[in-house]
């Protein structure tokens, strides 16, 4: 990567960051990178995953299963993953990018709700901000999350006018693993069964309906 983006070049060992990342100034100023000067190149779709505990993201056991569903469906030219979530909103191939890669912080076991408002907040402001960036980088915006991570992506969608275009999974889907599950979190996790079958069926039959042979996977 090039030497004038945050976090890379200087070869230092950067802490393990553990307050809650969205409140920390090396999150927004890495935000406003993003946002003000780093330029995503143009793609078919954009797939919006949430952030993981194992950094880089890409190296997270869900993600992997995600990342191979979505292969499976689409040709790598096709679409970009963006990673959101606590993180803030991150291109996935700045993943390793101070601070993203140098974090430890899970959502899903704060109680806090003075915390929990402030995210939704803060995210939904930044999720808002990189919609508007992109709007006309992307032709096609799907997203893949749950609980206040998902709430924030449709504020943020609302707040910016630009459309998402398919959210998985369904919120069908959601109140099924909600009522039959025994979870540690009440929605469950994006890696189970029932969330990545669903997420196979919708991204074939969204291919299918918005590109003709000749693109698919």
């Amino acid at each position: 990567m090039a030497d004038d983006i945050p976090g890379f070049g200087n070869g230092e060992k950067k802490p393990i960051l553990t307050d809650p990342p969205f409140y920390l100034p090396e999150f927004e100023q890495s935000y406003r990178y993003i946002i003000d000067e780093y330029a995503v190149a143009p793609k078919d779709i954009a797939i919006f995953m949430p952030c993981a505990v194992r950094k880089p993201y890409s190296q997270s056991p869900s993600h992997q299963l995600i990342r191979m569903v979505i292969s499976q469906v689409f040709s790598e030219p096709q679409y970009h993953i963006v990673i959101f979530g606590t993180c803030g909103i991150v291109p996935q191939e700045l993943e390793e990018m101070y601070p993203y890669a140098h974090y430890k912080y899970m959502l899903g076991k704060c109680k806090d709700p003075k915390i929990l408002e402030d995210f939704l907040r803060i995210e939904t402001d930044r999720v808002a901000g990189y919609l508007d960036k992109t709007r006309d980088t992307y032709k096609y915006r799907i997203a893949y999350c749950i609980g206040l991570f998902r709430e924030a992506l449709i504020r943020g969608s609302e707040k910016s006018g630009v459309k998402i275009d398919l959210i998985l999974p369904t919120r069908d889907m959601i109140n099924k693993v909600i009522e039959e599950g025994d979870c540690v979190f009440e929605e469950g996790s994006l890696s189970m069964d029932e969330y990545l079958g669903e997420f196979t069926d919708e991204l074939i039959r969204f291919r299918n309906a918005h590109f003709n042979e000749r693109y698919k996977a």
